[in-house]
């Protein structure tokens, strides 16, 4: 399955979680997602992920390894996603290590999700904080086959229209995003050491 995605800077957050409230339930978890690649960061290049995520909410904590194949659109950057839900995260990550891949870099996502229907699909909208980045984002995804993407991609862009957030759509990765955030910070901590 292709996870159809995009995700927007939230400027009006109470506005944004308004709305959604109107339309399901709201679900709070927390995800902590470390990403692995090989030293030479050839999964990046090719545009490829492997997650291991560990998600804590009320109903309790789960784990779940994610494989991320290139973009199927190159314009919203979603992905073909095979996921499953593993007992825990320990032996995958020593095995993960042990075939020479490392730590690329963990991150900690506060989430409300709301799962939701809107043109006969099912959509799950998330506001999302990273500790390490400044604001909030909203993402919308639903999944689709293939052949379907660019009709479910129509039908994403179409929520956040509602939403009125489609003017602040971003293509930056929270990994890009918390590594840069993370350089500009030991830059900092360099030079008031000097």
């Amino acid at each position: 399955m292709i996870e159809a995605e995009l995700k927007a800077r939230v400027k009006d957050v109470e506005a944004v979680r308004t709305w959604l409230q109107a339309r399901a339930e709201e679900e709070e978890a927390t995800y902590h997602d470390t990403y692995y690649d090989w030293p030479d960061r050839r999964l990046e290049t090719k545009g490829q992920e492997i997650r291991l995520r560990t998600i804590t909410a009320p109903a309790g904590t789960s784990h779940v390894l994610t494989y991320k194949q290139p973009p199927a659109d190159r314009e919203s950057g979603s992905k073909p996603e095979y996921e499953t839900i593993i007992a825990d995260r320990a032996p995958v990550s020593a095995m993960l290590c042990d075939l020479g891949l490392v730590e690329l870099v963990s991150l900690t996502k506060h989430c409300l999700n709301f799962r939701f229907d809107y043109r006969n699909r099912q959509i799950l909208a998330t506001l999302v904080t990273v500790p390490e980045l400044s604001g909030a984002f909203l993402e919308v995804e639903t999944l689709t086959e293939s052949a379907e993407i660019n009709a479910a991609l129509k039908t994403v862009k179409a929520v956040m229209a509602d939403i009125e957030v489609i003017r602040d759509l971003s293509s930056d990765s929270y990994t890009k995003s918390v590594m840069a955030a993370r350089e500009a910070r030991n830059l900092m901590l360099a030079r008031d050491l000097c």
